[in-house]
């Protein structure tokens, strides 16, 4: 959610800002710019829609210098308008901004007491304003936007530009995160260290609270209460082909693909070759009574698959939460209880808020996250990552298998610290789980047949998913798949509630998608499926072969999978509910990548 920027160079800083906003793209946005500093002149250049049209109007109205922030905007206060993107200026400063300032209504009467007006509707240009009054003033820019910050209220990532200063940055987090590259003689900021890979590989990640004042030679770095703070630099890896679509035609096609080799990868790192578990010391559940699950979005679709693991698997009695309701119904948490998060960036905002909600109410904060060094992940006393490598697509893919992965891997050693699995039954269910790689690389051979599907499917303007047990989450994960990016309505449903109302929407031109794993609730889910089909419903039906054998003739039309061990068939169920996803856009001519409205990661609450 937005992308922030920040390059003091000794090249022409524009196309080096250009180029990292698009490796931001996949955080989702509906506007762009950039401002930079060239002879002590600050000017800037902003266009609505895809960085295209930034890039459209550089070439024709040229921005030069070497110092200079840029910005993608996803819209919060504030239409996507020329006048409401990023950066903001106000007489020499110029700010971009990821997150929200919840007090600029007020600070915006103070401006207007000082005279000050206001071009826009966001909340950014208020810090903006703020720092030109403190410099009109007499304040320098460094104590004027230090003034600035302690003023504000909400979350924000923020980068100040000035007029007049072509070796001088500040930047600062507080609840957004925002990270310092090093380079020779070079000093570069960046939303994330993806923006920053093709520069440097020394990253300085800030903390909450701080702020840092940036020149050419490095960076001071204080925190919330303005004292010099010692943060540690350290060397990061992304692979950039990771990051490259690698000649397939959208990020998702190719995360989709992804999902043998990560989640493979995932249990090399995580299980021992003779079939035991190599989770990090301090994962021990022994005297744990219970475990909250919090999360949003997909990965609360996760942490539901993964209740019924630890309660059917483990006998570990297991709370699910969305992040954003979590702390506001202030649920009461056992000092003998874990509590874990879910969240692929790491940043979540609202996910984040809940696990400081719960700090010092539980035993033990757990975290299940894509980026090791997010603040979610620093703030856990354990963070397991998921290494699913950088996921672009903003639907994502390969981090919730990966995340079902780990997730599944916990359970069990959850089962085997609170004796309900021996030695050889673990080894069984690791067995089972390795075997997965293989079974969705078998899976991933149907694209073309759900390709097909995905046609007729483009043409319904509502879908229903189905699933009984841990497959209920799966139904709710496929449905979101569906609507994020190909936008038709779509719902999932537990199929044993289909009678309790839903079933009155049942007709011939209402497709019901049953994911239907021949496992102890195969019979019953069959029964759903036929009372649709009593209704003229079309059924497509997902099964292995025995199971599409079983449920008989009647449905509309079938996805054969290989047979998979019942308590793990939602990993590789995931793979299909996800190519229909795709197929359907495609179909339908959606921005299958970067979905309308939507952010990969959302910082704000």
């Amino acid at each position: 959610m937005c992308g922030i920027v920040g390059v003091l160079g000794n090249h022409e800083a524009a196309p080096l800002l250009v180029e990292a906003l698009k490796r931001l793209e996949y955080r989702g946005y509906d506007s762009a710019g950039i401002a930079t500093v060239n002879h002590g002149r600050l000017d800037r250049r902003r266009a609505v829609g895809k960085l295209v049209n930034l890039s459209d109007l550089l070439v024709h109205d040229p921005l030069a210098g070497k110092s200079g922030i840029g910005h993608t905007r996803w819209a919060t206060h504030g239409a996507a308008t020329v006048l409401n993107a990023h950066p903001h200026k106000a007489g020499s400063v110029a700010v971009v901004h990821n997150g929200i300032i919840e007090n600029f209504r007020d600070l915006r009467t103070e401006l207007a007491a000082a005279g000050l007006a206001w071009e826009s509707e966001t909340d950014t240009e208020t810090v903006a304003l703020l720092t030109k009054l403190h410099m009109d003033k007499g304040m320098s820019p460094v104590e004027a936007a230090r003034a600035t910050l302690h003023r504000l209220h909400g979350a924000f990532a923020l980068c100040f530009l000035f007029d007049g200063e072509d070796d001088l940055m500040i930047a600062a987090r507080k609840g957004s995160p925002l990270a310092i590259g090093h380079g020779q003689g070079e000093m570069f900021v960046g939303s994330d260290a993806i923006a920053l890979a093709p520069m440097t590989d020394r990253i300085t990640y800030l903390e909450e609270g701080d702020w840092a004042v940036i020149t050419r030679n490095g960076a001071q770095i204080f925190d919330a209460q303005d004292r010099l703070a010692n943060r540690a630099e350290t060397r990061i890896q992304i692979d950039a082909t990771r990051i490259e679509k690698a000649g397939y035609k959208h990020f998702m096609a190719k995360e989709i693909a992804e999902q043998p080799v990560v989640i493979a990868e995932a249990l090399k790192h995580y299980t021992t070759p003779d079939g035991t578990l190599r989770l990090p010391h301090g994962v021990d559940f022994t005297g744990v009574d219970r475990i909250t699950l919090v999360a949003c979005g997909t990965a609360s679709y996760a942490a539901h698959v993964a209740k019924y693991w630890f309660e059917q698997i483990a006998g570990l009695p297991a709370d699910i939460d969305i992040a954003s309701e979590f702390r506001y119904r202030e649920p009461p948490l056992s000092p003998t209880s874990w509590a874990l998060f879910v969240s692929q960036s790491g940043e979540t905002a609202d996910t984040l808020a809940a696990l400081r909600y719960a700090r010092d109410k539980v035993a033990k904060i757990v975290s299940v996250v894509n980026v090791p060094t997010s603040s979610i992940a620093r703030e856990s006393d354990l963070a397991l990552p998921i290494l699913a490598g950088v996921e672009v697509g903003v639907a994502s893919t390969k981090a919730f298998t990966c995340q079902l992965t780990v997730l599944a891997l916990l359970a069990l050693k959850a089962a085997l610290d609170r004796g309900r699995l021996t030695p050889a039954s673990l080894a069984d269910h690791l067995a089972a789980l390795r075997a997965l790689p293989g079974l969705m690389s078998h899976t991933l051979t149907l694209s073309p047949q759900i390709a097909a599907i995905a046609d007729d499917l483009a043409k319904a303007q509502d879908i229903l998913f189905l699933g009984r047990g841990a497959m209920f989450p799966l139904a709710l994960e496929g449905a979101l798949k569906l609507k994020e990016i190909s936008y038709i309505h779509a719902e999932g449903y537990a199929s044993g509630e289909l009678k309790h109302g839903p079933i009155a929407l049942i007709d011939a031109a209402v497709p019901v998608i049953v994911l239907a794993p021949r496992d102890a609730l195969f019979d019953k889910t069959v029964s759903n499926m036929q009372e649709v089909m009593a209704r003229h419903g079309r059924v497509l039906l997902i099964s292995d072969a025995h199971g599409i054998a079983e449920a008989g003739a009647g449905t509309w039309r079938t996805v054969t999978l290989p047979e998979v061990h019942p308590a793990f068939a939602p990993i590789l169920y995931a793979v299909p509910a996800q190519l229909l996803a795709y197929h359907t856009a495609i179909a339908k001519g959606t921005d299958v990548d970067q979905p309308r409205n939507l952010a990969k990661s959302v910082t704000v609450e």
